[in-house]
């Protein structure tokens, strides 16, 4: 069976913000200790601290923007406790994530210098579960305010002159769980009072991001969007907020305590896991829908700022430390995402996955013995999709019906596809989901002229497959050739359970 398709080169969609291939950093595990952050004093390659192989990876994607300090750590955490001389900084307990201490070396100065490492914005998530709003407040101005303020003298005692540029700001995490058990109504009055008093500081301008819904609270939705239109207006025209999160994770498992295996799954598992990943399509369309009834303009952004697969720890492991393998699964569900995200561009402008190192569907691995680190087959998605960064999306419309499979009570559709053109380059991504089946996708460039067609793919024998320190690349992408471009009509070969990028000149 061929899967007919057509992409007309000259109807451009929305832009495909960079920022939805945004990556996430909470004090969880190892991700900060360990994994970004490993001491000045280790042996480890490190510049104040922060472990150079760890950003020479990202950096090679193009990372965009970079969430912290949480996740539910930041409703606990204090930010003057992790400034100053390191020797001084309080210690605390992190409560929700093992009950290990918090030394709190790694603070506001360390993220801003691992963000300007990384070529990466901030996104800095504040306290509303446990902080206060003088607190938050105060926080903006150390970080942005120039001149001569009270904050702005303590950065400059705290070794920093000049002030960052600091856009993204969440009010706020899981308001309506860790971040403060709150009712819908009770956290929009305040995200509200939090908004007021986050202040812009001579030309860094704010972009405040309110704690969002929990997968298909929509009626959560519904009341912050509610609380930023007029009574009896539909137009959304005040800026204490400009942007709402959303959190899903990829979870299958028989109960939140049991939810299977990174590594040690069956096809079933497999296919309950596609299932589960594609209804991120579902729950973007609807909260986008009911933005849309008080915000037709589309001038309030979604943020999916916690995405990915979560499922049992690795053996042997703390159970607060998050830490899971990495397989080809994964990868698979990172580019049915990726493809979700650019058709809905138009309303989604930021997305996160969790998280970036040694944490839920992490894009390196890091051993705590020894220097090595592991790129997994979710990293390789993001690289092969770099081209999508700040591209202009294109439909792709099919001409035939697409395969499925049924898996329970639900379908799934087998072969997924989006496409976007950038810089004089189309880039067009496919995934095959089924397990053992390949297909053959066929489709028509209208609108234009295609020059070359270079594909890669990322594949394995085994969907249980993935990459370790002794075998670093098994999987990994490589070039492919089971790609032809004639006459304008592009034709693809796709493996079993494989992901291909194919791009080509305009």
């Amino acid at each position: 069976m061929t899967i007919e398709a057509v992409i007309n080169l000259d109807l451009g969609g929305p832009r495909i913000s960079r920022h939805l291939y945004g990556h996430f950093a909470e004090h969880l595990g190892r991700c900060v200790y360990g994994g970004f952050y490993v001491g000045e004093d280790s042996g480890i390659p490190n510049e104040g601290g922060i472990r150079l192989d760890v950003v020479d990876a990202l950096r090679a994607l193009d990372i965009p923007n970079l969430r912290w300090p949480g996740g539910c750590f930041a409703d606990e955490y204090h930010w003057r406790d992790g400034i100053g001389p390191r020797a001084s900084r309080p210690a605390m307990v992190n409560t929700h994530w093992g009950g290990v201490e918090e030394n709190n070396h790694f603070g506001t100065h360390e993220f801003m210098a691992l963000c300007e490492l990384l070529g990466a914005e901030p996104y800095i998530s504040g306290n509303v579960g446990s902080g206060t709003v003088r607190e938050m407040s105060e926080w903006v101005e150390y970080l942005t305010r120039d001149g001569d303020s009270p904050m702005a003298r303590l950065r400059r005692a705290n070794g920093r002159d000049e002030p960052w540029r600091v856009r993204f700001w969440g009010l706020g995490n899981e308001a309506w769980g860790c971040g403060g058990a709150m009712t819908a109504e009770q956290y929009a009055y305040e995200a509200r009072r939090y908004g007021t008093y986050c202040r812009d500081h001579g030309d860094n301008r704010l972009y405040k991001i309110a704690a969002g819904a929990n997968a298909g609270d929509y009626a959560w939705t519904e009341t912050l969007m509610k609380q930023l239109a007029h009574l009896g207006c539909r137009r959304v025209t005040s800026t204490m907020y400009h942007a709402l999160s959303l959190h899903y994770y990829t979870v299958t498992g028989p109960s939140w305590d049991e939810k299977g295996s990174a590594t040690v799954f069956d096809t079933g598992d497999y296919y309950a896991t596609m299932v589960a990943a594609a209804r991120v399509e579902e729950l973007i369309a609807g909260h986008a829908a009911v933005m849309d009834c008080y915000d037709p303009g589309r001038s309030v952004g979604l943020v999916l700022d916690e995405w990915g697969t979560w499922f049992d720890v690795e053996p042997g492991t703390d159970p607060g430390f998050l830490y899971q393998q990495n397989t080809l699964r994964d990868a698979l569900v990172a580019s049915v995402h990726f493809d979700v995200f650019h058709r809905h561009a138009g309303r989604l402008v930021m997305a996160n996955i969790a998280q970036t190192v040694n944490v839920l569907q992490a894009m390196i691995l890091t051993d705590p013995d020894s220097e090595a680190m592991v790129l997994t087959p979710t990293y390789h998605v993001f690289a092969m999709n770099r081209g999508h960064q700040d591209a202009t999306a294109l439909r792709v419309d099919l001409r035939s019906a697409p395969p499925s499979r049924p898996v329970g009570d639900a379908t799934l559709t087998t072969v997924s596809m989006s496409a976007s053109r950038r810089d004089g380059r189309l880039l067009v991504s496919l995934s095959n989901l089924d397990a053992t089946e390949p297909a053959d996708v066929e489709i028509d460039l209208r609108g234009g002229a295609v020059a070359g067609a270079e594909a890669l793919i990322l594949t394995s024998g085994a969907l249980q497959d993935h990459n370790t320190p002794r075998s670093p690349s098994v999987v990994a992408p490589r070039p492919y050739d089971g790609v032809s471009l004639a006459g304008g009509t592009l034709r693809v070969h796709l493996p079993a359970h494989s992901f291909v990028t194919v791009s080509g000149a305009l």
